[in-house]
């Protein structure tokens, strides 16, 4: 039993020196071959670091894999856990929401181009003739739900609540509602579908993009301050690492500065003050 025992015990420590060893070699086979692992949800941001960012990495011998995720907490986690090196999603916002939650480390390290939030219909052509009981399809996460207060206050349909905090806004912070505005609260993604039963949306701005929304269409457009540019983001301690000097190097380039000022589908976005004026 004894001899058995400690046989089970050898091949248990070998297992685990193999699996280490695994990790060890794979681990600096992604060093070696200078892979880049970035995530990104659905919106332009791949777009841009494709047709800008890329370029300038692979001059300096770097490979990019591209990682899609349906949620925003999805990309996050994969940052977190290792599974990729950054991902390019969200603002500054809520990245301080998300770490405060989830008690995590990720970093912002460089902004990148962001198109606005904006307000969409497909059932009225004017802002006009608004009456109660009108549906207003909103982000359902706070630091995005602000934002959409925002936008309807600015049009005189609603007051909020003063020095509201952007991590945990609600409905309940809507302290007017004269019109008598039904707000729906939906997931982000979901912004551009409710089009078809709301009579109007707070749509995200890359969820716009994505489903093929110009920003022109939008009513109106928040007025988009820095803390609500996207940022690429890494875990702390990674924020000086090489790949991540070399990730800001690319952002801040010329060429891709060039690659967004000659693309009319970035016209409208709000782009970061490194951009040459």
């Amino acid at each position: 039993m004894r001899t058995s025992y400690f046989k089970h015990l050898a091949s248990l420590s070998l297992l685990a020196l193999s699996s280490l060893n695994l990790s060890t070699v794979q681990a600096a086979s992604n060093l070696s071959t200078n892979e880049l692992r970035v995530g990104f949800v659905p919106g332009p941001y791949i777009d841009e670091f494709k047709i800008g960012v890329q370029p300038v990495l692979e001059k300096k011998g770097y490979k990019i894999k591209y990682y899609e995720f349906s949620t925003g907490l999805e990309a996050n986690t994969a940052v977190f856990k290792d599974d990729i090196d950054a991902n390019v999603m969200q603002h500054a916002v809520f990245l301080k929401s998300y770490n405060d939650r989830n008690q995590t480390d990720l970093v912002g390290i460089v902004q990148v181009p962001t198109p606005p939030m904006g307000l969409y219909s497909k059932k009225h052509h004017s802002l006009e003739g608004l009456k109660k009981g009108f549906t207003v399809a909103v982000p359902n996460d706070p630091v995005n739900l602000q934002r959409a207060l925002h936008i309807l206050q600015h049009l005189g349909w609603i007051k909020i609540r003063e020095n509201a905090n952007p991590v945990d806004v609600s409905e309940l912070d809507v302290v007017e509602n004269k019109v008598g505005l039904k707000l729906v609260l939906l997931e982000n993604a979901q912004g551009p579908r409710a089009l078809d039963d709301a009579d109007f949306a707070a749509i995200q701005g890359n969820f716009a993009i994505f489903a093929k929304l110009k920003l022109s269409e939008a009513f109106i457009l928040e007025d988009m301050t820095a803390p609500y540019i996207n940022v690429l983001v890494v875990r702390k301690g990674k924020q000086t690492a090489q790949f991540s000097r070399d990730l800001v190097e690319a952002y801040q380039s010329d060429t891709f500065q060039k690659a967004i000022r000659a693309d009319h589908f970035y016209d409208g976005f709000r782009l970061p003050d490194y951009f040459k004026k």
